[in-house]
């Protein structure tokens, strides 16, 4: 026999028939690193994500073919995602699966080019960023989430200190269901417009000057931080379901302080 006949003669035990009649909500792969190609205001950023890809399965199938993951990923390469094209893309996920149902999340990190205050230099900050595309019973919704670091003062602290209060870096995680489209560096302003300051990697002494004086004029629990957000969030219609945490890394504390909003 040559090869193509020894591979028609291979059985298929994935297609395979089981009996037990359970079917499982999610089944598929976890952490895989391959590249992706990520649109980032108007730009295209190459990046590594960790991907979970996953699809439902009948209850009368014994298995789904896991390599078909890894060969979605191959086929993925040199298309630029954003939030349209990985909706077409879970399709293609879905089909290439045999599933009705499937979801993909993908970790990884991209960059916003900002300029500082007052010099006006130039650096990139890196931002965790996340997707997840979901379809359930013919529904498919998107996901997007960034963390990002900004600056939060405590209110409490400047009011009863005679001089100075204590301040310290925050994660503001954002996610949200987009309805419309939104583009990274908006995701990324709801939590630095709302934080006591935004922050920057390269900066010169007058514009570390500027981000302690705007701090220290801005001052945020980290109830009003998520407050803040939270707000932003409910006033833009793109929004649809959505959840805030924050995280205040407390300099005067071994430990962080923490809040979250969730709209469902």
């Amino acid at each position: 026999m040559n090869n193509l006949t020894d591979a028609l003669h291979i059985p298929d035990t994935q297609s395979a028939r089981d009996e037990r009649r359970l079917a499982i909500q999610r089944v598929g792969v976890k952490d895989v690193r391959y590249p992706m190609q990520l649109r980032v205001g108007g730009q295209v950023q190459s990046t590594a994500a960790q991907w979970d890809l996953d699809v439902a399965l009948p209850a009368d199938k014994k298995g789904t073919h896991m390599s078909r993951f890894v060969a979605w990923l191959e086929a993925l390469q040199g298309t630029p995602l954003d939030a349209a094209e990985l909706r077409t893309q879970l399709a293609a996920m879905l089909d290439r699966l045999h599933a009705s149902d499937g979801r993909i999340e993908a970790r990884f990190s991209f960059f916003i080019r900002k300029r500082a205050p007052v010099s006006g230099v130039q650096s990139l900050l890196d931002i965790n960023g996340r997707w997840i595309a979901e379809t359930r019973s013919g529904v498919t919704s998107i996901w997007t989430e960034a963390t990002v670091p900004v600056k939060s003062l405590c209110p409490c602290s400047k009011e009863i200190s005679d001089y100075g209060a204590h301040n310290q870096r925050s994660l503001v995680t954002v996610r949200v269901e987009q309805l419309q489209p939104i583009e990274w560096h908006e995701l990324v302003r709801f939590a630095e417009d709302s934080a006591s300051s935004e922050i920057w990697p390269l900066l010169k002494r007058p514009d570390e000057k500027w981000i302690t004086e705007r701090a220290y004029e801005n001052p945020k629990f980290v109830e009003d931080l998520v407050r803040d957000v939270a707000l932003r969030l409910n006033e833009d219609p793109r929004v649809g379901r959505y959840t805030v945490d924050v995280e205040n890394f407390e300099s005067i504390h071994n430990h962080s302080a923490y809040a979250r909003i969730e709209r469902t």
